[in-house]
């Protein structure tokens, strides 16, 4: 089925510093980790923290997206993806990687059965660091 709605999971403890303009203006610009995307301008995209450590709070709030999806735009969830932010996915220079992801990749993969995608904005200097074994690899 065809992609209509992006979902960005960002780190509740970042969120309180950052406001997502980077994740956003990758998704709006194709770029980064929304590159596969070129071309398709009708698909929407909205933003949420995990809820804070441990991520739990993510089920209810795509529980209740998903729901609000279908119902008031017809958006069936098997046209929904959702991308953990950089600052969940990859060690960068807001935090190493969250310490969570298995858990909350199990709460949207395996509970909610959502696909997921890794990344948002891929910053240059953090792909420097990496390759200098700085930052850890992206997998």
């Amino acid at each position: 089925m065809e992609i209509k709605y992006i979902v960005i999971v960002q780190c509740h403890i970042v969120t309180e510093k950052c406001p997502g303009f980077f994740c956003e203006n990758a998704f709006t610009k194709r770029v980064g980790a929304f590159t596969e995307y070129k071309g398709n301008s009708h698909i929407r995209c909205i933003t949420v923290s995990c809820g804070g450590c441990c991520g739990r709070a993510v089920h209810r709030k795509l529980s209740l997206l998903l729901k609000t999806l279908k119902k008031r735009e017809g958006i069936e969830k098997e046209s929904v993806i959702v991308h953990l932010a950089s600052c969940i996915a990859f060690d960068n220079f807001h935090a190493p990687p969250c310490p969570h992801i298995n858990y909350l990749k199990e709460l949207i993969g395996v509970k909610l059965g959502l696909p997921i995608k890794e990344g948002t904005k891929i910053s240059d200097l953090s792909e420097k660091r990496r390759s200098e074994c700085l930052y850890q690899p992206r997998s």
